[in-house]
């Protein structure tokens, strides 16, 4: 596809970082001024506040279909590059190597959007037109929970307006085969701190305080047991059954357990989770995560200590229909019953889940624009991970589904993340057959 490494290249080379708020401006108007050398009308938004990143929103309105309108969701700000030592180039390389661009951002998320980007272009040059109207909204908080991106489509509802959504991501698996996601799970994201002495002290007082990292384990026992039940009062009341139609999309799922296994360096799942129970759990369980514990000394050698302090990150994922706000009062009311009411629960990000029912039309038009493109393609119920999907669907009353051309392998979030320029091309051809097939 011409020009597609070139403008990937370049969106690589600009850092974009939302947790270190590095980049974030320039990388949008470089997003805005791609779309406009493709053709596409773009504009860069702001809310009031001009202090949160921006979106970048793009339009094409189609001439001979102007009643029917696509949006590409996607967004522009990666994760932070560390560890810088484990990385084999400059993280911001954009580095061609055989079948391979490597870099931050380069599958995650820069070049799936250089994917929706190329497709429409390839419309304009080829016959002046689109086979319907185009809509791109390209965010810069994603990776850090999007925080502001309901803000956005509320202020901005009415040029965001479409009849179906193209989520931003969708992994390729080893077998070559685009996996069709037809939902994201929800977030219940806090830290929980616990407060011992008035400062760190010495380790012998340990017979008379208590330590807040003991207090911390304690607490975090009394939430999760050894086969990752959740074992809060009715946090699994709202949780919405799998329909029939959804069991029969998962008992179909193509699932490697060896190879899951191989790749993770893992002897086992969760609970010795096997067969279908492991695709259910993926798709549809929620799960109570510790993302992060800190406490006392962690350096090198020796240092005995009684710390003044201990908190811990958890992450909850949700499912239909659990709401974050409801499970964070159940999450602190627990604490209180069970002695822990002292802990301190700070509330970091709520996302709430979502799914677009099997029977929509649009899942048939992606399914068979993929199975086109690929020769075969795969469809999940639902990511194992979270995006605001939610609010999508809330605001813009618009299916949304997730397909893309990142290798299920591409190391995203980790040093020397790559995307492979085949299943660029190829998801290229791919989005414009969607395209076509929406239009009808």
């Amino acid at each position: 596809m011409p020009g597609l490494i070139l403008d990937l290249q370049a969106l690589i080379r600009q850092p974009s970082v939302s947790a270190k708020k590095q980049g974030l401006v320039e990388c949008a108007n470089l997003v805005a001024e791609i779309m406009h050398k493709a053709g596409i009308n773009s504009e860069v938004l702001y809310l009031d506040d001009k202090s949160i990143p921006p979106i970048v929103y793009g339009e094409v309105k189609s001439k001979s279909n102007p009643d029917k309108t696509i949006l590409f969701y996607n967004h522009y700000d990666v994760q932070p590059e560390e560890p810088l030592e484990l990385w084999n180039d400059e993280p911001f390389s954009g580095k061609v190597e055989g079948n391979y661009i490597y870099g931050r951002g380069s599958a995650d998320d820069k070049g799936e959007l250089i994917t929706r980007i190329k497709a429409v272009e390839y419309f304009l040059k080829k016959t002046g037109d689109v086979p319907c109207n185009v809509k791109f909204m390209v965010e810069g908080e994603e990776e850090i929970g999007s925080v502001h991106v309901e803000q956005y489509l509320t202020k901005y509802r009415d040029r965001l307006l479409c009849d179906g959504v193209i989520w931003e991501f969708g992994y390729v698996d080893a077998k070559d085969r685009p996996i069709i996601s037809l939902g994201m799970k929800g977030l219940l994201y806090v830290e929980l701190i616990a407060r011992g002495p008035v400062r760190d002290t010495h380790s012998s007082l340990a017979v008379l305080i208590e330590n807040p990292a003991w207090r911390l384990v304690s607490a975090l026992a009394t939430m999760r047991d050894q086969n990752g039940k959740i074992l809060i009062k009715d946090w699994y009341k709202e949780v919405r059954a799998f329909t029939k139609e959804e069991l029969g999309v998962i008992s179909k799922e193509p699932f490697d357990e060896k190879e899951f296994k191989q790749e993770y360096g893992i002897d086992r799942f969760v609970k010795n989770a096997k067969g279908a129970d492991v695709k259910k759990a993926l798709v549809g369980m929620p799960t109570c995560n510790i993302a992060g514990f800190n406490s006392g000394y962690t350096g090198e050698g020796a240092k005995t200590v009684l710390p003044a302090q201990a908190t811990v990150k958890i992450d909850f994922r949700l499912v239909p229909d659990m709401v974050p706000e409801k499970q964070l009062e159940r999450l602190k009311r627990h604490l209180k019953l069970k002695g822990f009411g002292d802990i301190e629960v700070k509330f970091i990000h709520g996302e709430a889940a979502a799914r677009t029912p099997i029977r929509d039309p649009f899942v048939r038009q992606v399914q068979q624009a993929a199975r086109e493109t690929f020769g075969s393609a795969i469809t999940s119920v639902s990511s194992a991970g979270t995006g605001p999907m939610y609010s999508f669907v809330k605001v813009l009353k618009a299916p949304c589904i997730s397909i893309g051309s990142t290798y299920m392998f591409a190391r995203i979030h980790s040093p020397n993340e790559f995307a492979r320029i085949d299943l660029l091309n190829k998801t290229t051809k791919c989005i414009g057959r969607i395209v076509e097939k929406f239009a009808g």
